[in-house]
């Protein structure tokens, strides 16, 4: 007789092999991308900071701190100085300097704050302890405050403006792509129309019109009446909505259509059609699903054009109606205050927060394209 052979053992991990699916095999090949990983949690603390920017700070982006009068003064040369700009980390304290000339020409109405001034003024005690994290402009208002506050513009402008795209971009090329024939024909040759026009220059001629139209129908009553009204209580942001979406699904709908031309004569699609599925159904059960990824990369990719094309519609005072606070709008202030020269943390903080900003999205939108994509799956 033979020894009993033990018997064999095989281990759950063999029997019941763990299964892999398409979202976490995506979030693997995210996760190896550190640079796409930083730049998602600098994204998010964005988003936190646009969506609690009411609690960042107890005064409003439009207010000084409590006290603070904003005084012009004229000195015996003539010259006509406003209140100063704070340098970053310095407090809203008394400041006396009996040390000019000419102070005690002046009266105690007559002399505002700014640099070299007689007296810094800010009566009420419990202000003098007030402390600009990153400095102030000429008014007195807190730039951390209106840094955080422009964080909302710009999100709102990289979302609602990809959302916009993505949306007739993706209509409009499935459209094209499915029918084909004369429908795709006439669709892509509008599109090949718009391409050749710059889409900057075409921006900005329709927010000059938009400006026209709302001083023209300031006080018009129905529908045009709500939409300028709208505008008005938004920050001058629909307009800018609208401008940056009637142009921007161009190279969405061109994406959209040849993902279509790829799938619609593929065997499951063709199957689909033999047992009388409705171009309803092939469209958004067995088209839409495949094309989606590669379609929110490419808006993930889009978004920092929206946010430099706001900020920069803003710098030349194109964009947000004036008193919003936008990047491209603090830097266009900052540089008419003499930020290049003397007070240059009114350039470096919207500046910085604008790249930083536009470089995560970047980095994410590579992370998730690289995720999205198979062939670089477990590279």
């Amino acid at each position: 007789m033979t020894a009993a052979s033990k018997p064999i053992t095989l281990k759950e991990d063999s029997v019941n092999p763990k299964r892999s699916t398409p979202l976490g095999d995506a979030l693997r090949q995210f996760r190896r991308n550190k640079m796409a990983v930083i730049a998602f949690f600098i994204i998010s603390f964005f988003i936190f900071m646009a969506l609690t920017a009411s609690q960042w700070t107890s005064i409003g982006f439009l207010d000084a701190p409590k006290g603070f009068k904003a005084r012009h003064t004229i000195n015996p040369a003539g010259l006509t100085r406003v209140d100063p700009y704070a340098e970053p980390g310095q407090c809203a304290r008394d400041n006396l300097d009996q040390g000019k000339a000419w102070c005690s020409l002046l009266s105690e109405e007559q002399r505002a704050r700014f640099p070299g001034s007689c007296r810094v003024e800010i009566p009420d005690p419990n202000q003098r302890q007030w402390c600009y994290i990153l400095g102030s402009d000429g008014g007195g208002k807190d730039w951390m405050t209106q840094t955080v506050y422009g964080a909302q513009v710009s999100l709102a402008v990289a979302f609602v403006g990809s959302s916009v795209s993505l949306l007739l971009g993706l209509v409009y090329g499935m459209i094209s792509g499915f029918y084909g024939g004369r429908i795709d024909n006439i669709m892509m040759r509008f599109v090949d129309f718009l391409y050749g026009i710059p889409g900057l220059v075409i921006i900005i001629i329709m927010q000059v019109y938009f400006r026209e139209i709302s001083s023209k129908y300031e006080d018009a009553s129905g529908l045009v009446g709500f939409i300028i009204e709208m505008n008005k209580n938004l920050g001058g942001l629909l307009f800018l909505f609208i401008a940056l979406g009637l142009l921007s699904w161009i190279g969405t709908a061109r994406l959209a259509r040849g993902q279509v031309l790829s799938y619609r004569e593929k065997e499951f699609v063709e199957a689909a059609r033999a047992v009388g599925a409705r171009d309803r159904r092939i469209i958004f059960v067995h088209l839409l699903p495949n094309i989606i990824g590669p379609l929110l990369v490419a808006e993930t990719l889009a978004i920092p054009g929206y946010i430099f094309a706001e900020a920069f519609l803003s710098y030349i005072g194109l964009g947000v109606q004036p008193g919003t606070p936008s990047w491209g709008e603090m830097i266009s202030r900052a540089s008419q205050e003499g930020g290049f020269y003397s007070n240059r943390h009114m350039i470096y903080v919207p500046s910085a927060a604008l790249v930083l900003l536009t470089l995560a999205f970047n980095f994410f939108g590579d992370g998730l394209r690289d995720a999205l994509d198979p062939r670089l799956r477990g590279k």
